[in-house]
């Protein structure tokens, strides 16, 4: 906590404030710009710097007030980030992240079990190879439930370092220093399954995903696949160029997505006649969101694609991210989108060709789905 004191923003506010106080007319010109309302959070923010008693965050009050802003709205799709959360959207946005390139589980009581190391990354770089375990990150064991915690300790800032205790796979220890970097994730996984059906796995549309998806369906035309499987199951969603350039590239001619502004502006985005001759499957889940849900119901509409899985929820309106003074930031939805024949997901979600629930053992959705994909 900080005890309060008067930054140059502040300062000013509180100069427009008093001359607002002392001429009615620059009240009223206030109050035209902002409204009541706004003229009552700049009062309220005046109050707390001037007549508030105790020490206090300053940033936290502001972070508090903008998030209460937002959730007046009632829309549940915008939101507000602080500027440590916006930071951190935008590095996974970029499809990169901090670390030191290896995958764990933690199944081992003693630590983090390494299941891969990135090629070139700090890791592989040290020498850590899979199957050895990370016993403690600086000092700090991560045996037992401490074990759960790991990935976050070894997360940080990009160039930093850190300190770990590796056990071999003979039982040898040792002691590696590794500097944390910036990364590439890739977001597409695929694969040609069998009877010639290629499977593709989405986990984001952020930055490079529609230009991976591209190149991982062109693979897979090549390997002679007859049929494609989209797994959007989990995927959040995210940029909309990526999500009509995916379109673009699996759907021929015609119109892919509509959006309208607040002032009923319609823009219509069209596909080219190149298009991927397959039929296609799409599986969703109640956590295929957004972009995901939309690239699922345009290709069910074009009638490439049979939906597989679980009830979706059914978002209708495009967020626009706002940067804030202070490095926060604000994303509104600023407009509705529909598919290309007018259609909004709001309140319905996708209509599906099979629900399935998840199982036990293997994975049913992908099997109804390699089902309905039979010749």
């Amino acid at each position: 906590m900080k005890t309060k004191r008067f930054s140059v923003l502040q300062l000013i506010l509180a100069v427009l404030l008093t001359a607002v106080v002392l001429t009615g007319g620059g009240l009223l010109a206030l109050r035209a710009v902002v409204g009541q309302g706004g003229l009552a959070l700049l009062e309220g923010l005046f109050l707390v710097h001037t007549r508030f008693v105790g020490d206090y965050d300053t940033a936290a009050v502001v972070d508090a007030a903008l998030e209460g802003m937002v959730d007046g709205l009632g829309d549940r799709w915008s939101y507000y980030l602080t500027a440590e959360e916006y930071e951190a959207q935008n590095q996974r946005r970029k499809n990169q992240y901090v670390g030191i390139g290896v995958t764990v589980n933690y199944e081992r009581e003693e630590g983090l079990l390494i299941l891969e190391v990135t090629e070139g990354s700090p890791a592989a770089q040290a020498g850590l190879l899979a199957g050895e375990l990370i016993t403690a990150v600086d000092g700090q064991s991560l045996a037992g439930e401490a074990r759960y915690d790991g990935a976050d300790r070894i997360r940080g800032e990009a160039g930093s370092t850190l300190s770990l205790e590796v056990r071999a796979q003979t039982g040898q220890t040792r002691t590696v220093e590794v500097r944390r970097a910036a990364l590439d994730s890739d977001p597409v996984e695929y694969e040609l399954l069998e009877g010639q059906v290629g499977y593709v796995k989405l986990s984001n549309f952020y930055e490079n995903s529609a230009r991976r998806l591209e190149a991982a369906v062109t693979a897979l035309q090549e390997q002679g696949a007859r049929a494609l499987v989209f797994d959007m199951r989990d995927n959040g969603g995210g940029y909309l160029t990526e999500l009509t350039d995916m379109l673009d590239f699996l759907l021929n001619e015609g119109p892919i997505f509509i959006s309208r502004d607040r002032q009923g502006h319609e823009t219509v985005t069209e596909s080219d006649a190149d298009c991927v001759d397959l039929p296609m499957a799409v599986l969703v889940n109640a956590n295929t969101y957004s972009a995901a849900e939309f690239f699922a119901a345009e290709l069910q509409e074009r009638g490439v694609a049979v939906l597989v899985g679980e009830p979706t929820s059914g978002k209708g309106y495009s967020q626009q991210t706002f940067p804030l003074p202070g490095g926060s930031a604000m994303a509104l939805s600023t407009g509705a989108y529909f598919t290309g024949s007018g259609k909004s997901l709001i309140g319905a979600g996708l209509t599906l060709d099979r629900e399935v629930e998840p199982s036990g053992e293997g994975d049913a959705q992908l099997d109804a789905a390699l089902e309905l994909l039979k010749p």
